[in-house]
């Protein structure tokens, strides 16, 4: 005989209604989105003081040793939107699981699993190409903070150490997508569970009680037919 935990499916052995800090995936998803949108308006902030101000906040490539400039209006008008956007999307997630409305969740999901394929892309064209980080170091100022010594160090090395930084950045992401994965679950279930409810009690109603179906007597049989007698 096969153990039920044989029959789960992968899925559901890893579906858990906790997540870190010992506190339910919904309110862990509803502290994400928060700190997501935080980050966001930050970001979007600094954006849009940069576009008003645009002579203290313009970055020119001169001080990186290029030609072109680093950062235009145009490339910060789609920052901002892109801001604006995930400002929407972490909002409407932490609406879905603060209202029980699983189909708000998705889109924020779907940003996760955008966001852990675009950096383990990252991950894998470090392996295929490991000269990029040398490349990336040289156009970086003079003055950034212990630039030499980490040009200093074997090409080898500085592979394994990004790879293993960007291994812990996919292991946390992966474990954040997990949580919220587990919080459109709950969220899902607890709406299929509130409408089976609904469906039941709804019906219930439209039964007679079962008090009225004792009060009522029972009909009486009818009489034999008898033989009529000549």
């Amino acid at each position: 005989m096969f153990s039920d935990k044989t029959m789960m499916s992968p899925w559901d052995r890893w579906y858990s209604t906790s997540c870190c800090l010992c506190c339910h995936v919904r309110t862990g998803t509803i502290i994400l989105g928060v700190w997501y949108m935080l980050i966001n308006a930050v970001v979007l902030l600094i954006l849009l003081t940069a576009l008003s101000d645009p002579e203290q906040y313009h970055l020119t490539s001169a001080e990186l040793a290029n030609d072109l400039d680093v950062m235009d209006d145009a490339n910060m008008c789609i920052a901002s939107a892109i801001s604006l956007l995930m400002i929407l999307i972490c909002g409407m997630a932490t609406y879905g699981a603060y209202k029980l409305r699983a189909a708000w969740i998705i889109p924020f999901f779907c940003y996760q699993i955008f966001d852990f394929a675009l950096n383990t892309l990252v991950a894998v064209s470090i392996v295929v190409y490991p000269n990029t980080i040398q490349d990336y170091l040289q156009q970086l100022p003079d003055n950034f903070p212990y630039k030499e010594e980490v040009a200093a160090l074997s090409n080898v090395c500085l592979v394994l150490i990004v790879l293993l930084f960007i291994g812990c950045i996919l292991g946390f992401k992966a474990y954040l997508i997990a949580c919220v994965w587990n919080c459109y679950r709950y969220v899902s279930g607890r709406g299929s569970s509130e409408l089976l409810l609904y469906v039941t009690t709804d019906t219930t109603v439209l039964l007679p009680p079962y008090d009225d179906n004792m009060s009522v007597p029972p009909k009486r049989a009818p009489a034999p037919c008898t033989s009529a007698t000549a």
